[in-house]
């Protein structure tokens, strides 16, 4: 078990808190990948010689630092690769590390009863496909001829799915840089400015208009602050996370960069609805803006609609009622009656 998967408990309001989090896990290795908005990748094979002490050793260390310089708590997963630790985090309790053998028959033990999406990338509609044909555990994935699978998913998502479930784990952690929040409000993960907020629900939400009421809020919230920083995002990324703990993400790349809430908006309705979700038992919804621009520096495809025009206009006027009332001062009518 070479591998940790941490997952840092942040609230929203302490996003700016991960790339400090992510520097403290350079503190045990350089092979750290962030995974935004709340997590990281962490390659221990030097760490564990240097040391002396195994993974499950440095994760009680790490949980400990964590707390103690920053008063937040961690999940971690740890197993021989990052796929298999991803897997393992969502067994993952407070002050506990759920760890994967190394051994390929304890690693297809491990992996035998865990539902299809438990795998990384494996989306609610991916799923549902397999799960129409009875694969609703790796197990059963594991044991289906492999040119079953590439029929009901595709040759390459066929042959991947059939690998991991079969415990092949061929991912490597990729470093990547990890920086302090910068002065105008923008954490970094990667190299890469990023703006992210999140709509935790009170209770395990099965409603689907209850997440676009989540998504619309949130893509109100990510545009105004885009604004208010001048700033333009090129990228949008939704993180559904689950009642079981597990999570999906999804990033789309605009038509062109841009703050305006209604182009966030509809990007983001786009990709909860091409997950597919029915009857998902929702615990949070996250949007991230990233590449960010100066938007002074953006360009903007020209337009005759007046309505479009109308809209920015009201935009601006409403951002300016915003910044003198309060952030709820004007809002959409269909965030009527949701907490801020």
């Amino acid at each position: 078990m070479t591998i940790l998967c941490v997952r840092f408990q942040l609230p929203p309001t302490r996003e700016a808190d991960l790339p400090r989090l992510l520097g403290m896990l350079e503190e045990f290795t350089p092979v750290v990948q962030a995974l935004p908005p709340d997590g990281a990748l962490a390659d221990l094979r030097g760490a564990e010689r240097y040391f002396g002490r195994d993974a499950v050793e440095l994760a009680s260390v790490i949980r400990v630092r964590s707390l103690a310089l920053y008063g937040v708590d961690c999940l971690i997963g740890a197993g021989p690769g990052p796929m298999l630790a991803r897997v393992a985090l969502r067994d993952a309790v407070p002050g506990v590390t759920c760890a994967v053998p190394e051994e390929p028959e304890a690693i297809a033990e491990f992996l035998a009863d865990k539902p299809v999406a438990a795998l990384p990338g494996v989306g609610a509609a991916t799923a549902r496909t397999l799960g129409d044909y009875g694969l609703d555990t790796l197990g059963r994935v594991a044991a289906a001829p492999l040119s079953t699978l590439q029929r009901l998913v595709g040759a390459k998502a066929g042959r991947e799915l059939h690998e991991k479930a079969n415990g092949v784990d061929r991912g490597r952690v990729v470093p990547n840089a990890v920086s302090l929040p910068q002065a105008l409000g923008c954490a970094r993960a990667g190299g890469t400015p990023i703006l992210a907020t999140e709509r935790p629900f009170g209770r395990d939400e099965l409603d689907p208009d209850r997440h676009r009421q989540a998504l619309l809020s949130a893509a109100e919230e990510i545009g105004a602050r885009l604004r208010a920083l001048e700033k333009v995002c090129r990228t949008l990324t939704l993180t559904v996370r689950y009642a079981d703990r597990s999570a999906t993400t999804r990033s789309r790349k605009l038509n062109e960069p841009t703050a305006h809430s209604p182009d966030l908006t509809r990007t983001a309705y786009g990709m909860y609805e091409a997950l597919g979700l029915q009857r998902a038992r929702v615990r949070a919804i996250a949007l991230r803006a990233e590449g960010l621009d100066p938007a002074d520096q953006a360009s903007h495809q020209l337009t005759f609609d007046p309505v479009d025009e109308k809209v920015r206009r009201i935009e601006e006027v409403a951002d300016r009622a915003r910044a003198k009332f309060g952030p709820r001062a004007v809002m959409p009518g269909g965030l009527a009656g949701l907490a801020a």
